[in-house]
């Protein structure tokens, strides 16, 4: 129907236009006419009558006119029609079939019921693991791509997707955006109703689940209790869905609730209920065809005044009974209660829903594009379910996974912008920059926000009570993934890892560690995305969030592009306990090396290093371009030792170190390429950190191509100066943290 005025009302403003241009034209022709017949010789023509004439012209004008009033009155009766749906949302006098037949997506003269734009929308979502936290994404990024309103998102997580989605929320900082989290652990404890005379407060654990989703599957029956007493209308989604229009369009629809319907659902789309997908397939009760619970509108404080809670359990109780256990889930229950109480549902359009299983009937959900609301990958295939239009839907969902989320930070013009005090300190230090300052852009780099997506992919290391466990620590861009699968050939313990990269990059990520047989075997590597944004790399953030989310009590701090010895991982080990290094303040230094090689055999011993050094296919790390960086180590006393020897610090040392996890953090203000090692060591030796060289431990740089931000730094004089600044800057920090004894580091740069 909207479609369809639409049609109307461009015709008719065609019609109207080309009317007026028609009568215009005929008016001046007509005109031109007149004076022809006026200037023409007696001979050639009548002598005319001007009062006649005048008269055919004022018929002319009159006749147009009335036939432009007639098209001007028919215009405003369309404009009239469609006048309620243009600037609110609203639900449609036929969005829903309360009386339960069978209704088109197209609707006659809708009536809106408004959704104010600054109105706050409540979405709640069950989201748990790692998995599910990546997927949780993809629907939030299609909901604020399209949203015009206030959001508050209630998750109901396991720890795992709680620590994953509460960093990324507060690193994403969009406005008018609010989340809260409810811990799914105390909503699935509990035991079967029939057995709990003791326990008043029983929920889902005792319900046996088939469905994939496991317990969490069952945790959208809790919401009623889980979430706060005071809200009294959600919007639930499970993690599958994808948007393709302005969630408040969905909210609209509580306004066309009778006062009984308290559930807002669309019908199943496959025969699943109906009983005859197989022989013996005897599903659990359900109204006709049942109903899909991936988009379910509740009505929260009317369902606990009918005593919701009560009312699901009771029912799985008896069913459970004959059926013994659920296989889908939640879905199950909430079809079981409805047969029952058919008047509690409110039947939603299925454009609200569009299955995407094999063998459904979502295909009589839409017939363009237009007509598409929301998009339901329930299949365990997902993305590879079969269906007509799946490359369209494959598209939209693609579009949304790797859609840059700094994009979606937009203000929502008109509504004021729930509270946020990270965003309020961050514009305030952003205002206080000067924009004339030569280092403007570095100090922008530094104060810029980026998302953090920690855990991208499963990790499952459980940190055993080891004292002198060790985690390898690094960070890298797209450039370096090729030294993943060799890295974790080399080193057999736990891996914390930060990647820069846009989202498009890390789905390709994605996909990259997924086919790879050595990732993909790894379940004690931790990947953390932190997402592109500006111009700078920056590495001291990127090491500073793989650091802050190891587990061991020591890390190994070290780049991308350097490969360990084999065996490193249990040397480190041993030589934390050997040492005593729980019981002292002490940095373990590993000697690096390079080759100019990109195929090397690896030395498999100090021995064999020893000799490819004297070789000359093997040098001192930067040697022949930064020797001061590495000098202090001390490498000619390194090919004797046998036992670990102590070192001083040195002006620009930059060693890669074994320390404890509670180690100072790099300074951020250092980003792309210069000192920002060197100010992490700087600041461990002003806090009295020994530095211990180990004896038999080593590590080889691999080539590859410069990075963009040393070659801006050996081009740009401005670059170069920028960094010199900072530098500067770092010491007096470093000499008000730590009094005269930083002194010496300024000395020590002054002299050189």
């Amino acid at each position: 129907m909207l479609r369809s005025w639409r049609v109307k009302l461009k015709v008719l403003l065609a019609t109207v236009t080309l009317a007026i241009l028609l009568s215009w034209l005929y008016l001046f022709v007509g005109s031109l006419e007149y004076g022809r017949f006026l200037l023409l010789p007696p001979c050639l023509g009548e002598q005319p009558s001007r009062h006649t004439e005048r008269e055919a012209l004022a018929s002319r004008v009159r006749r147009v006119e009335e036939e432009n009033q007639q098209l001007r009155l028919q215009l405003s009766q369309v404009q009239a029609e469609g006048s309620d749906g243009s600037p609110q949302w609203g639900a449609s006098a036929e969005d829903g079939d309360p009386a339960g037949g069978e209704r088109s997506n197209r609707t006659a003269c809708p009536k809106q019921r408004t959704v104010h734009k600054c109105e706050l929308l409540h979405v709640a979502i069950v989201c748990a693991g790692h998995n599910a936290s990546r997927d949780v994404v993809t629907l939030v990024k299609s909901i604020l791509f399209h949203r015009k309103n206030p959001l508050h998102f209630h998750f109901v997580t396991d720890s795992v997707a709680h620590q994953i989605l509460q960093t990324l929320f507060q690193s994403w900082i969009v406005p008018s955006i609010h989340v809260s989290f409810y811990n799914a652990d105390d909503l699935k404890a509990g035991t079967c109703p029939r057995f709990a005379q003791s326990q008043p407060s029983p929920e889902v654990s005792w319900i046996p689940n088939k469905h994939y989703s496991g317990i969490y599957g069952l945790m959208k029956l809790t919401l009623t209790k889980a979430l706060p007493s005071n809200l009294s209308k959600v919007i639930v989604l499970d993690t599958d869905i994808t948007f393709a229009t302005d969630i408040a369009e969905l909210w609209a629809v509580f306004g066309k609730f009778s006062d009984k319907q308290v559930i807002g659902l669309v019908e199943n789309q496959s025969d699943w209920y109906l009983g005859n997908l197989w022989k013996n397939h005897k599903p659990w009760p359900a109204l006709g065809r049942g109903f899909n619970t991936g988009v379910i509108l509740l009505l929260l404080d009317r369902l606990r005044r009918l005593g919701w809670e009560q009312m699901w359990r009771l029912t799985a109780e008896r069913e459970l009974m004959s059926m013994f256990s659920t296989s889908l889930a939640d879905q199950d229950i909430f079809n079981a209660v409805i047969k029952q109480d058919p008047a509690l549902v409110y039947r939603l359009p299925c454009f609200w829903n569009v299955q995407l299983s094999d063998h459904t009937r979502s295909e009589q959900c839409y017939t363009e594009v237009s007509d598409l609301k929301v998009i339901h990958w329930n299949s365990p295939k997902k993305l590879r379910v079969k269906n007509k239009h799946v490359e369209f839907f494959r598209n939209l969902y693609l579009t949304f996974l790797e859609y840059d989320g700094n994009l979606l930070r937009r203000e929502l013009f008109g509504c004021a912008s729930l509270p946020s005090p990270p965003s309020d300190q961050l514009q305030q230090a952003l205002e206080e920059l000067d924009e004339d300052d030569p280092c403007y852009d570095f100090r922008r780099q530094h104060l810029t926000q980026h998302r953090i997506h920690l855990f991208f992919l499963q990790y499952e290391f459980l940190a055993l009570p080891n004292p002198t466990d060790v985690t390898l620590v690094a960070q890298l861009s797209m450039d370096r993934l090729q030294m993943l699968e060799a890295i974790c050939k080399h080193w057999a313990g736990p891996i914390s890892l930060a990647l820069y990269m846009s989202d498009a990059e890390a789905q390709q990520f994605l996909r990259y560690a997924q086919a790879s047989e050595v990732l993909s075997a790894r379940r004690n590597v931790a990947y953390h995305i932190v997402y592109k944004e500006g111009q700078f790399y920056p590495i001291n953030l990127l090491r500073n969030v793989a650091l802050a989310n190891t587990q061991t009590p020591y890390v190994f701090l070290t780049d991308i592009d350097f490969l360990p010895m084999y065996g490193l991982y249990d040397y480190l080990r041993n030589s934390i306990q050997q040492l005593e290094l729980p019981q002292r303040k002490a940095a373990l230094i590993v000697p690096a090396f390079e080759t100019l090689h990109y195929r090397l055999t690896f030395p498999k011993s100090k021995a064999e290093l020893l000799s490819m050094l004297d070789m000359g296919s093997l040098y001192t790390f930067r040697y022949h371009v930064w020797p001061k960086g590495h000098a202090p180590t001390d490498y000619a006393k390194w090919r004797t030792a046998t036992v670990p020897y102590r070192v001083a610090w040195q002006p620009d040392f930059e060693p890669y170190v074994v320390v404890r996890r509670d180690c100072p953090k790099y300074d951020q203000r250092f980003v792309g390429f210069g000192w920002n090692k060197v100010s992490h060591i700087m600041e461990l030796d002003a806090q009295e950190y020994e530095l211990l060289v180990l004896p038999n431990a080593f590590m080889i740089h691999m080539p590859h191509a410069p990075s963009f931000d040393i070659s801006k730094f050996r081009l740009s004089a401005g670059y170069r100066g920028c960094l010199q600044t900072l530098r500067e800057e770092f010491h007096q920090d470093l000499s008000r943290r730590y009094g005269a004894a930083a002194l010496k580091y300024l000395t020590a740069e002054r002299s050189l």
